[in-house]
């Protein structure tokens, strides 16, 4: 398979799965992100994913094989746009873990994701214009949120790469780790997050995503009405009287 699903605890693993094309995206490949996410945001028992690669490459971005034989429109899904995630609406958090190269489309795949922990050898970057293309799946909106319009705009208009340290530097990459320890740093933060009220995280998610383009009216409402929701909910109960208690809460997702 193209893309590996798997489960660990909470954490759903989601690999992509075609090392040998450097994980490029083709029709199977954006089905295959798509019926995952969908697997992932449809069973209550999974918190949070992890979405990584095997191989040197993280994702080279769309597969110029495709494209050349006019099957473009294959790589894109109904829900999720293209690979699947770039348009996708989701409402639990996804981890990037990224220890190859993530060029083109492959930074628009993580940058759809909530988070990213890459390597050391890690580059980000746009090079469409190279190659007289535009990049069309969200990077040229997301990159100057994530790294400033600055930096952006060089990365953009040159193509050059974005080396991981500087993401870092920048506020778009949460960790640069050694090669070999993206998954595990991935794994860990993935924990942290799920020691915390599942509904609450999705809750708190759903605003904060929004910042950088929502007013503060909306965003007033948008905080108002996550907590009115989650307070009918057990875990909503659950959380002080673990405090009271002095223990761990044990959450349950309702």
């Amino acid at each position: 398979m193209v893309v590996e699903y798997a489960t660990q605890g909470r954490i759903a693993i989601i690999t992509l799965n075609r090392p040998e094309a450097r994980n490029a995206v083709n029709a199977e490949v954006a089905q295959g992100i798509e019926s995952s996410l969908d697997r992932f945001e449809n069973d209550p028992e999974l918190w949070v994913a992890i979405l990584t690669a095997n191989g040197k490459a993280f994702c080279a971005g769309a597969d110029l094989k495709e494209i050349a034989a006019g099957n473009s429109d294959k790589l894109f899904t109904a829900k999720g746009g293209f690979a699947g995630i770039c348009k996708r609406e989701r409402a639990k958090p996804l981890i990037a873990a990224i220890a190859g190269s993530a060029l083109a489309g492959g930074t628009e795949v993580a940058l759809s994701c909530d988070m990213i922990i890459c390597s050391t050898e890690t580059n980000f970057g746009l090079p469409e214009v190279k190659r007289s293309l535009v990049a069309g799946a969200g990077g040229l909106f997301r990159l100057p949120r994530a790294v400033g319009m600055a930096t952006a705009l060089e990365a953009i208009l040159t193509g050059d790469p974005l080396p991981a340290q500087r993401a870092y530097e920048l506020g778009m990459v949460n960790k640069v780790v050694a090669p070999d320890a993206v998954m595990a740093e991935a794994m860990k933060l993935a924990e942290r997050i799920n020691a915390n009220a599942p509904l609450a995280v999705q809750a708190s998610r759903a605003v904060a995503t929004r910042a950088l383009h929502d007013d503060d009216a909306t965003l007033w409402k948008a905080s108002d009405a996550g907590f009115a929701k989650l307070a009918s909910t057990e875990d909503f109960k659950e959380g002080p009287r673990a405090f009271i208690e002095k223990r761990a809460p044990n959450w349950k997702g309702r």
